[in-house]
């Protein structure tokens, strides 16, 4: 007899349907599966055995062919051993049941309890696209599922209980979803509590509010990596579909929690600068998102810049201009989403303290050289803002006064975006930091007075075009927090002193 399951593969970041036939015959007992299978799969078969003789089924000791349509399509992970299982006792007809609108997605331990599995949000996703409308999933995997409107999402703890209920003897509940309702988050570093650096703070308010990259150069223990860490904070709250395109990284990723299903909150990602490129960008035999792409709709946070590979950094560059990454393999092309706010700090030299007036550097000049150079002309001209941090004076650091909170910063961010959002309707920019050069030339016009600033910029700071629009930009989102409808000179002013001099 021949029986069909639907269950689901992922392809990058998104799901693709998979038809998995059992045709149970007579003949020499044996198992066979077909369709690509890599080895997790091909293991299904015990797995499989084992959990339908210890749920108290038969498992048919007769020719039991397998396959996973469409053939061409490389299956890998344990997700289809629940519908290979359910496709067996229907074939054996041990299960009536009308499954023609369900998909089942699963791993089974050898007891026929059910495991948890990667990327169950976007395999839902498309189960929901496509017309099914009950998933069977893990009970662990039940809320992730949940996540998706429209579906009737069954929790499975056994293979028993799945039986049971396609047979009609035992009903299983559907998992109803409760949304969690707005809370005040708590974040880690808030502004108010740094002391001292206010021009960095500035800095990095444009950053956020215009999705500007930013670089913070300056001598060891002077704040930098608390102040990359207080960004989050200032950063506009997820939207609902922000979230759920988050989540779907996570959850591809393994890194969603139970209970946790949907990132509610911005990404920060911190990667070590012993990252590989493959580590950064993503990659591997079958692709997966690397920490750019779990950056995505947050922040990257690059420390101790000069000390990542020189490769590690130069495949940054395409990410920062597209906003995704494309990774291809013998077996296709994938691409990844990575709309990240890039932060980077570095030390000014090796021992950190070139032209510190608290300690003399003992670098050579040759070596301040070579360790600046090791971030490339084309990478820092990718990166809008560069601002130096100074050490800060001990009065500062004694003082009880506290600085401007983070939610008062965030305010004024959401409000500038809100004014970018409207502006840029219909393209595809979201934010200034986005903007293309023919959204550039409507949006970011200049009058006589700017026009002679730029022109005098461009000689003196020798201003690639990419710089000159990146300024333009900056420009742009320097004029959004003001509330001014057009750039002025003072907007044009603060913009060009974010360019480098010295790393140039």
């Amino acid at each position: 007899m021949l029986a069909k399951v639907w269950s689901c593969a992922v392809v990058g970041l998104e799901g693709a349907l998979v038809e998995v036939e059992v045709d149970i015959t007579r003949g020499l007992p044996g198992m066979t599966i077909v369709g690509l299978p890599d080895t997790a799969v091909q293991e299904a078969r015990e797995r499989v055995r084992s959990a339908i003789r210890n749920s108290g089924g038969t498992f048919p000791l007769e020719r039991i062919t397998v396959n996973l349509a469409p053939a061409d399509l490389r299956k890998a992970g344990p997700s289809y051993d629940l519908p290979i299982a359910v496709g067996i006792l229907i074939a054996s007809q041990q299960v009536a049941a009308d499954i023609s609108h369900s998909l089942f997605l699963g791993e089974l331990s050898l007891d026929g309890s059910l495991r948890h599995i990667d990327g169950v949000l976007p395999m839902v996703s498309l189960a929901h696209r496509e017309g099914l409308r009950t998933i069977y999933v893990p009970f662990e995997d039940a809320p992730e599922a949940a996540l998706i409107d429209g579906v009737t999402v069954i929790p499975v703890r056994s293979l028993a209980d799945l039986a049971a209920h396609l047979n009609g003897v035992r009903y299983l509940t559907p998992y109803e979803c409760h949304h969690p309702t707005e809370t005040q988050v708590n974040y880690p570093v808030d502004f108010r509590d740094i002391k001292g650096q206010e021009h960095v703070k500035r800095a990095l308010e444009v950053a956020a509010a215009g999705q500007h990259n930013i670089l913070m150069c300056g001598p060891p223990g002077t704040g930098k990596t608390l102040l990359a860490r207080a960004i989050p904070s200032i950063l506009p709250a997820l939207t609902n579909d922000e979230a759920i395109e988050v989540s779907k990284i996570y959850s591809v990723s393994g890194l969603l929690s139970a209970q946790l299903p949907m990132i509610r909150l911005r990404p920060f990602r911190a990667p070590h600068h012993t990252t590989s490129h493959a580590g950064l960008v993503g990659g591997g035999r079958m692709p997966r998102p690397g920490e750019i792409s779990l950056a995505h709709r947050g922040v990257l946070f690059l420390d101790e810049l000069p000390e990542f590979s020189q490769h590690a950094l130069e495949v940054l560059r395409q990410p920062l201009e597209d906003r995704i990454v494309t990774i291809s393999r013998a077996a296709g092309t994938l691409c990844f989403p990575a709309s990240f706010l890039l932060v980077a700090a570095m030390n000014p030299c090796p021992c950190g303290y070139l032209s510190s007036s608290e300690r003399a550097c003992s670098c050579s000049a040759a070596a301040v050289a070579r360790y600046q150079k090791r971030i490339s002309g084309p990478l820092l001209d990718r990166i809008d803002i560069h601002i130096d941090v100074p050490r800060v004076d001990y009065e500062k650091l004694a003082s009880e006064r506290l600085g401007e909170p983070s939610e008062t910063i965030r305010a004024r961010v959401a409000e500038a975006r809100e004014r970018q959002r409207r502006r840029l309707r219909g393209s595809r920019a979201l934010t200034n930091g986005d903007m293309g050069p023919g959204e550039v030339r409507e949006h970011c016009k200049l009058n006589e007075a700017c026009k002679s600033l730029m022109k005098a910029a461009m000689r003196q700071l020798h201003l690639s075009a990419r710089g000159y629009h990146r300024v333009l930009k900056l420009a742009r989102t320097i004029a959004d927090l003001a509330g001014a409808e057009l750039i002025g000179p003072a907007h044009l002013a603060e913009a060009l002193q974010y360019r480098p001099r010295r790393l140039e």
